[in-house]
């Protein structure tokens, strides 16, 4: 259960600001371009996010292609708000969304964090391979 002091929402009110705070409190990359980030959740799919009165907390965004197959992207919570199930709240959100389609995926960036999906019904597909072009 997430924190009672956390409001979420669907809606992609979030400025370019709030958005570059909460990726760089974690420490990651795309933070490091905010113009980019910005037009990339504001067109994606869907976006959750959690709010601790006017301050972005966490964010949670979906690509889906409309009847299949939903991806899961970018889970974080800032570090000040971690440990309160706010990322929990937010992925079960989206299981809830998206629960007619016939897959909803994920990547870890980091293997360490398959327990916690696992938590929410993922399983480690069997013979499954994640791969990527970085051209950042």
């Amino acid at each position: 259960m997430a924190d009672e002091t956390i409001k979420f929402t669907d809606e992609k009110c979030f400025t370019q600001a709030q958005v570059e705070r909460l990726f760089l409190s974690v420490d990651w990359v795309s933070g490091k371009y905010p113009e980019r980030l910005y037009k990339a959740l504001m067109g994606s799919s869907t976006v959750f996010s959690a709010w601790d009165g006017d301050r972005l907390a966490g964010l949670v965004r979906v690509l889906d292609d409309g009847a299949m197959m939903a991806y899961m992207h970018y889970v974080l919570v800032d570090p000040e708000y971690q440990g309160r199930g706010i990322a929990g709240h937010m992925v079960e959100m989206v299981k809830q969304r998206y629960f007619d389609y016939f897959y909803i995926e994920v990547m870890p960036e980091e293997s360490k964090n398959a327990a916690f999906y696992q938590k929410h019904g993922f399983e480690i597909m069997q013979d499954g391979v994640a791969m990527q072009i970085c051209n950042g």
